[in-house]
């Protein structure tokens, strides 16, 4: 089995949905009291935060190389980077690493096209849904049309993430009217919605929504434990 690295604590509250749903992959995989094999390194989100809305993303790239750096001393086969938005910093870090990374785009991509998606309603920080690093993967590489919500939609959504869930509140409000800038998404066409920030599926499951709904952080965990028992 391959060790698997993972840059963890963007936030830490999805970094441990991260770390159960690879072991449960680990163990389904594999039986018996098999457990994963991770190196992980959590960084100190409040210092990332601060820099990514002073759109300061070198040095967000300079730190999440380091810790890239140090996950790869630590004995990790591969990289996970555990947060959608700051993949935006992911060829930085993949330039200053020597072991392959696998991207939470092409996962969340590759199970849409085995399910024959080809337009999707795309949720996440402002940053991923508003910035091309994020939606031009998955058009350009995969042929998938993503939408985005309206401007309003997009501002809620990304203070919903800071402001409440990196913070571990659930707020049955919130999931309302995530639910409701979904199916506008729906009405406009999208076949499925990205959960594409790391926390949100902490608010909205599949039994929420008449939807069907991608969940990155999910995905991302089982192409990691495919390339870990390969």
């Amino acid at each position: 089995m391959k060790t698997i690295g993972m840059i963890g604590g963007m936030s830490w509250e999805s970094t441990s949905t991260y770390y159960r749903e690879i072991n449960e992959g680990i163990k389904n995989t594999l039986g018996g009291l098999h457990s994963a094999k991770v190196a992980l390194y959590s960084v100190d989100f409040d210092e990332i935060e601060k820099l990514q809305h002073a759109d300061d993303w070198e040095a967000t790239a300079t730190i999440l190389t380091r810790a890239g750096q140090a996950v790869e001393a630590g004995g990790a086969d591969f990289l996970l980077i555990c947060s959608n938005t700051m993949h935006k910093v992911a060829p930085q870090i993949e330039a200053g690493i020597n072991i392959p990374l696998i991207h939470i785009a092409d996962a969340t991509a590759e199970q849409l096209r085995r399910d024959g998606v080809e337009k999707v309603g795309l949720l996440g920080t402002r940053f991923t849904m508003e910035q091309d690093f994020y939606r031009d993967r998955l058009t350009q590489r995969f042929g998938i049309e993503v939408l985005t919500p309206e401007q309003l939609d997009r501002e809620f959504i990304h203070q919903v993430i800071y402001d409440e869930l990196c913070l571990g509140k659930i707020v049955d409000k919130s999931r309302s009217q995530y639910l409701s800038i979904m199916a506008k998404l729906a009405e406009h066409g999208a076949q499925a919605i990205i959960l594409g920030c790391t926390e949100i599926a902490l608010l909205v499951q599949q039994r929420h929504s008449a939807i069907t709904l991608y969940d990155t952080t999910r995905l991302h965990c089982a192409a990691a434990v495919r390339t870990a028992t390969a």
